[in-house]
C-alpha cells in the first residue's frame, strides 16, 4: 500500500475534523498529528496506515470498498499456464488477475502483460509458459473502509486493488467497480 502523508492534512480538514479528534481517534496526542502533518516526524508505518484506516473510516459513511468490492475473487496460481489463464480471463471477461499462493499476493497478470510476451515470443513460444514468468507487482492492498475518493486516486495508477481484512483476501475492486458506485451516487 502506497500511503502520500501530504493527504493527511487535506483530508482531515476536507472531514471538519481538528488535530486533536483525529488523534483521540488514533489514538495518539495531537501533537504528534500536528508534527506529522508538517512534515517534522517520519512516522512509522503502522502509524500512517492506522491514521489512514480512521480517515477512511469517516469518509467512508459515504462510499467504502466494502461497498463496492467484489467477493467472489478469481486468482491465478503463480504456477498455472498461460494460456489456461487466457482461457479463464476470457471467458469470465477479465482484464487482470492478481496472483496468489497460499493467501500470499504475490503479484498480477493482466492482458497487457500477457500481449508483451505473445508479441515477442509468438504464441507458440507461449505454450509451456507459466503465470510467475509474465507476471508483475502485486496489487497493491487497502482496507474494506477505504473511501471511494481514496481508492479512485490509487487506481489511476493500477488495474484494481485487493481489499484485504486481518490478513486475509476478501475482495478486489476495479475500475469498473468505481465507475458503477459513481453512476448509483
Amino acid at each position: 500500500m502506497f500511503y502520500e502523508i501530504e493527504e493527511i492534512k487535506r483530508r482531515r480538514k476536507k472531514l471538519g475534523i481538528t488535530q486533536k479528534k483525529l488523534a483521540e481517534l488514533v489514538g495518539v496526542s495531537q501533537p504528534l498529528i500536528a508534527r506529522i502533518e508538517s512534515g517534522d516526524l517520519d512516522p512509522k508505518l503502522s502509524l500512517v496506515k492506522k491514521i489512514f484506516e480512521v480517515l477512511g473510516e469517516l469518509e467512508g459513511r459515504g462510499i467504502t470498498a466494502k461497498k463496492i468490492m467484489t467477493t467472489d475473487i478469481i486468482f491465478a496460481s503463480p504456477d498455472e499456464l498461460i494460456v489456461d489463464t487466457i482461457d479463464v480471463m476470457r471467458e469470465k471477461g477479465i482484464s487482470q488477475l492478481p496472483v496468489v499462493k497460499d493467501g500470499a499476493n504475490l503479484g498480477c497478470i493482466t492482458e497487457s502483460s500477457i500481449l508483451r510476451v505473445i508479441m515477442m515470443k509468438g504464441l507458440d513460444g507461449c505454450e509451456d509458459m507459466r503465470v510467475r514468468d509474465v507476471m508483475e507487482e502485486p496489487l497493491p492492498e487497502i482496507s474494506p473502509n477505504e473511501s471511494l475518493d481514496s481508492i479512485s486516486k490509487m487506481l489511476l495508477n493500477n488495474p484494481a486493488l485487493l481489499v484485504v481484512e486481518e490478513g486475509k483476501i476478501v475482495g478486489i475492486v476495479t475500475k469498473h467497480d468505481v465507475m458503477k458506485a459513481m453512476r448509483e451516487k
